[in-house]
């Protein structure tokens, strides 16, 4: 294709807004890519209301961070014949529809997102920067599932329409994050403002926690690292590190202050020497403007970023992810309790995975040792079994380091009994009793 006709086909595929989400039909699987790479609140909401006309379009998204009409429990009930809301991975914004148990739930990890997202969408919907001189859009500050499923989409001839919302604000990130024009379908050019979160102050469980977390941190190690209070203080807390790696799902808050004083360096990594590689980024506008066209950091699928094949070659790998509740035989629960859906599992068995086989690796899960309920009484988040219907995150098998307040429990070389001596060890002090207690009853024979 010649640079005239890139340009040619890039005028005649640019639509209004209105006019692409014409391209859903009834019965349509509609994908949106995740987080900062989803598309701006007025086209979702231009999405909403075309397919309040339609029956039965299925919708899915991935890390939330726009308001739109979709997350409204007052909206969606009415046409739930109409819209079916499907997220992969719940945040704030879609609490209270998912606490209304409105929405479905598409169960799918990083590392296979791509393939479960293609195999599925029939349209597509994705934030880009603008053309370049040779015809392609760069994905930005978010990959994760949306190379994949365009091109896998395509190639099979499921995905039946790409639309790419161009805004000018998106930056150019390197790595394997360029798609041709001749690959989408439709552009909508709509200049938006790049959702950007700064650092909050951590409390007082979560530096506690933190400084547990350090001591499991040495010079040359890689880490990955996930959204929160916790990871945003170990960052503030690596002063002193040296010769540290990324690899990782999520670029960490602060990775540009830990690259200018020379924290990270990812000289020791045996893959992508000096490159902090990831699938998508979350932060502030001075990260934003860090990652942008800087060759030390580069975007990839995360079926790429999140193989734990692959992680799994980097040596004293590190990875640190929350959790919501472990039971006393290490089984990990990081994305709802019974069946309410809370979050998703996103990366962190794939992490988990790829620490565990890592020689010298750390695969470590975090946790408040107890939640105060409303009526001011503690439940445990260290339990003897999981409330019925709780979906296991991490099985006990690639169980290692829990992280509370109270300390560092390793279960990874531990029998049944001794991990849940370990896990009481580190919960909360006024529960220890009950939870002995417990173990005793569920762990140790009855007398007869």
């Amino acid at each position: 294709m010649s640079y005239q006709n890139w340009k040619e086909e890039y005028k005649r595929k640019t639509v209004s807004m209105e006019e692409a989400v014409k391209s859903v039909r009834s019965g349509d699987f509609v994908a949106i890519a995740l987080g900062v790479g989803a598309c701006s609140t007025d086209v979702y909401n231009a999405l909403f209301d075309h397919c309040q006309g339609l029956e039965r379009v299925r919708i899915v998204d991935t890390v939330q961070l726009r308001a739109a009409k979709l997350y409204h429990p007052q909206l969606m009930a009415p046409i739930m014949d109409k819209i079916e809301y499907v997220p992969a991975f719940g945040m704030a914004p879609i609490r209270k529809i998912h606490q209304a148990t409105i929405p479905d739930f598409f169960p799918a990890m990083t590392s296979d997102g791509g393939d479960k997202v293609a195999q599925r969408a029939d349209v597509f919907m994705v934030m880009t920067t603008p053309p370049n001189k040779q015809g392609y859009v760069n994905l930005g500050l978010t990959n994760f599932y949306s190379l994949q499923t365009v091109k896998d989409g395509k190639a099979s001839g499921r995905l039946r329409v790409a639309i790419a919302e161009v805004n000018e604000n998106m930056p150019v990130v390197f790595g394997n994050n360029w798609l041709h024009v001749s690959e989408f379908d439709h552009f909508i050019e709509h200049n938006t403002t790049i959702p950007a979160f700064g650092r909050g102050a951590p409390k007082e469980m979560e530096i506690k926690i933190g400084q547990y977390i350090l001591e499991l941190i040495n010079d040359g190690d890689t880490i990955q690292m996930g959204l929160g209070g916790i990871p945003e203080f170990v960052v503030q807390g690596l002063e002193g590190k040296r010769d540290l790696g990324v690899v990782t799902e999520l670029i960490p808050i602060g990775l540009n202050q830990l690259v200018e004083k020379g924290i990270v360096t990812n000289a020791r990594k045996p893959l992508h020497p000096g490159v902090s590689l990831a699938t998508f980024c979350i932060g502030d506008n001075d990260l934003y403007e860090f990652v942008r066209e800087n060759p030390s950091v580069e975007m990839h699928p995360g079926c790429y970023t999140n193989d734990p094949a692959f992680i799994s070659q980097h040596p004293n790998l590190v990875a640190i992810n929350m959790a919501l509740m472990i039971d006393f035989s290490g089984q990990i629960a990081s994305e709802g309790m019974g069946h309410r859906q809370i979050s998703g599992s996103g990366g962190q068995l794939d992490f988990m995975i790829g620490a565990f086989w890592s020689k010298g690796g750390k695969g470590v899960s975090v946790l408040s040792a107890a939640r105060t309920m409303p009526d001011g009484s503690l439940s445990s988040s260290i339990v003897p079994d999981l409330p019925a219907g709780t979906p296991i995150t991490v099985p006990r098998t690639f169980a290692q380091y829990v992280v509370t307040e109270y300390g560092i429990a390793n279960l990874k070389y531990k029998t049944r009994r001794e991990r849940a001596e370990e896990l009481i060890a580190i919960s909360h002090p006024d529960l220890r009793g009950e939870l002995r207690s417990s173990l005793k009853r569920v762990f140790y024979p009855r007398p007869t």
